[in-house]
């Protein structure tokens, strides 16, 4: 059995990110091991594990340790045989996720974290970039925190195609893809800053998911959107992994944002990603996230257990 004497926990960027070596994810892993790995977590906001012997199964099996996964995707179909998992073969059968975001905002229980499994990875391209939003709410300008600290955003899985348009958007599997995406709306409102559950620090529940603050028009909206997002994806508050066949990589995703670069061409690129259902926002006033439209229970808990 693997202890979490094992472990070697090494940073990959100076603000966020570590790599986790010594441990085989796929054998009867110790509670310490499991506690060892939770605390790199909310240390280091994404963890890397390289070269695992994982399938769908065993990766769902890694998953539960942590959480309770919840089903693929409100709308996107799972993996056949396997209910928790997303499968995203990029160019296939999915639109490219080249845009930061948090998985899943627009619901009013957001992901606790998600984790994401190389099957197949280019020979060159094809890299994720994560940053921590909890460093970016500290980075802000004193009078720009007080202002976030009040601010609510609506959240939407509703697709905005005119502002949000980048090329190659007009393919038919991209149309395709979009139709799927939003075959059920979501709207949430979430607080700007939130307070995260484990750590109590004031992160920023923000990215491509967002489409106005509440009260706010769609034009102010996005100038003070494009301002915080210029603090969130800052590269000091960000690192970059460049996968292999059989890599892990676990983020909190209460804590992030991700960006899947889309510079591969029409090289295969498959990853395979559950989530674990999470809680309801809250506010630094203790308020919680509202849903406007859609029920996500089905999401988070059809496969409770």
């Amino acid at each position: 059995m693997t202890t979490a004497l094992s472990l070697t926990v090494s940073k990959v960027a100076g603000n966020i990110g570590a790599r986790i070596d010594g441990v085989d994810l796929a054998s009867d892993l110790d509670d310490s091991v499991i506690a060892a790995i939770r605390a790199a977590l909310l240390e280091h906001k994404v963890v890397f594990f390289r070269g695992q012997n994982l399938d769908a199964d065993s990766q769902e099996a890694f998953a539960r340790r942590f959480g309770t996964p919840t089903t693929a995707h409100p709308t996107v179909p799972a993996l056949e045989g396997a209910p928790a998992v997303l499968d995203l073969d990029y160019g296939r059968t999915t639109g490219r996720a080249n845009h930061w975001h948090t998985d899943v905002t627009f619901v009013q229980h957001p992901p606790l974290g998600s984790l994401l499994r190389a099957v197949t990875i280019p020979p060159a391209g094809g890299d994720t970039v994560w940053a921590d939003t909890a460093r970016a709410y500290q980075s802000l300008p004193p009078e720009l925190r007080e202002l976030a600290d009040r601010l609510w955003a609506v959240h939407s899985n509703a697709y905005d195609y005119v502002a949000d348009a980048k090329p190659g958007d007009d393919t038919e599997d991209a149309r395709r893809h979009r139709e799927v995406f939003t075959s059920t709306e979501y709207v949430t409102e979430h607080p700007v800053v939130r307070v995260h559950p484990e750590t109590g620090e004031r992160v920023l529940v923000l990215g491509g998911f967002v489409r106005r603050f509440v009260g706010w028009t769609g034009e102010d909206s996005r100038d003070l959107l494009r301002i915080l997002q210029n603090h969130v994806t800052r590269l000091e508050n960000t690192v970059r992994w460049q996968w292999a066949p059989g890599d892990l990589v676990f983020w909190d995703n209460r804590a992030t944002q991700h960006y899947a670069i889309a510079d591969y061409g029409t090289d295969p690129r498959r990853v395979q990603r559950i989530t674990l259902a999470g809680d309801v926002p809250v506010s630094v006033t203790g308020e919680r996230s509202r849903s406007i439209t859609g029920d996500d229970t089905h999401y988070n808990t059809a496969l409770a257990s």
